[in-house]
């Protein structure tokens, strides 16, 4: 019998942000596994609290029986302070979700299997000698006092998720024990591309030019997500239109001043992920421009579009880093690009745009499967 597990995770629910898509897309997908899964998540002041059922669909989760979405309390007074004052109230906010986080499952899920994506919640359950703890991480903390938990914590950890051969790597060199280290990359739903509309039906609704060419890129808009690199390579191909949808508020309005008087550069915004199927529909070519600085964009990230450009069946033109490699490794249909060099980018674009390469689906990247894959993972002793 599969033992209860929860999940924590300092997300913002519902939220903007992939980190937000990532943890209920995880947390429904253990629970259809099989294992009673409850997911603990940020009490954010900003953000009214949601029943579970009210958070998948905002995430675009398929509805899931029996999965518990509950709220823990933190000290939250990020907004209050303007972003140049933000790094110690994010800190605070951080320390006092993960131990409130560990608190709450000494007292109520003693005996449950534990994943977290926060290293003070599982260093604080290890210190009190929970033994059913495992840690998911996203990138290595670069901080000396971080590093010294993230080992402690570590030493004490049924598993170690590393999203990435990057995080693995690093996890490795700073001397987390190799047997405990297994890599599992983000995934993809496959319910959200099983009746994709046809490319002209998804272009009438998106009020899209059926016979002109589309790049697309679909999520965040941070920095080191490189979208500043594709709009300057929007200005050298002037024919496709390139349509961008995704990222906060505020990112969104710092990219729409880079693309002012672009005509074929189109921004629509935040999109529900249930609606995101549909802007690939539409497209010829999809685009994964990271720059190449920082570490989480070069070495650590494990792109959710990745895998749904490659469940769309979409051409690809994706920065040649190594976090997106091995993303991408073995499929058909990619093309790419010297980062940060919009000619470089706009010329993989071009390739793509001309020779009409295909992509096919990422079948074994599913939430399903990697559930399955972790919770054996998490019950199968280091020595058996």
């Amino acid at each position: 019998m599969t033992r209860p597990l929860v999940l924590v995770a300092n997300a913002r629910l519902p939220g903007l942000r992939a980190q937000s898509i990532q943890v209920t897309q995880a947390a429904a997908a253990f629970q259809r596994a099989g294992a009673q899964t409850t997911l603990l998540h940020a009490e954010r002041r900003d953000t009214p609290q949601a029943t579970t059922e009210t958070i998948l669909e905002a995430q675009g989760v398929q509805p899931t029986p029996g999965l518990e979405i509950r709220s823990i309390h933190c000290s939250d007074w990020i907004d209050r302070m303007p972003r140049a004052l933000q790094y110690i109230p994010a800190r605070l906010q951080e320390l006092s979700f993960a131990r409130s986080a560990a608190r709450r499952i000494l007292t109520r899920y003693p005996e449950a299997q534990v994943l977290s994506r926060e290293l003070e919640t599982a260093r604080h359950l290890v210190r009190e000698g929970h033994v059913r703890t495992s840690l998911e991480l996203h990138r290595v903390p670069g901080g000396a006092t971080r590093r010294r938990w993230l080992l402690e914590a570590a030493a004490g950890c049924r598993r170690v998720i590393a999203i990435s051969g990057g995080v693995r790597d690093d996890l490795l060199e700073l001397g987390v024990e190799e047997a405990k280290v297994t890599v599992e990359h983000d995934a993809y739903d496959p319910a959200l591309f099983e009746e994709l509309p046809s490319k002209a039906d998804a272009r009438a609704e998106l009020q899209i030019d059926p016979g002109r060419q589309v790049v697309v890129y679909t999520g965040g808009l941070l920095a080191w997500k490189g979208v500043d690199v594709l709009i300057e390579a929007a200005r050298k191909l002037p024919e496709p239109l390139f349509l961008i949808a995704g990222g906060m508020p505020e990112d969104v309005e710092r990219v729409r001043a880079l693309a002012a008087g672009l005509q074929n550069v189109r921004i629509d915004g935040f999109q529900p992920p249930a609606r995101v199927p549909l802007y690939l529909a539409c497209a010829d070519v999809a685009s994964m421009p990271n720059r190449s600085r920082p570490a989480i964009s070069s070495r650590y990230t494990s792109p959710l579009k990745a895998f749904e450009y490659m469940a769309a069946g979409l051409p690809i033109v994706a920065s040649d880093l190594p976090s997106l490699r091995e993303a991408l490794a073995g499929r058909a249909g990619v093309v790419y690009a010297s980062p940060d060099d919009p000619e470089s980018l706009g010329l993989a674009l071009s390739e793509a745009l001309e020779g009409r390469l295909a992509s096919s689906p990422a079948l074994e990247a599913t939430w399903a499967r990697r559930a399955e894959r972790l919770l054996e993972a998490m019950r199968t002793p280091l020595d058996s």
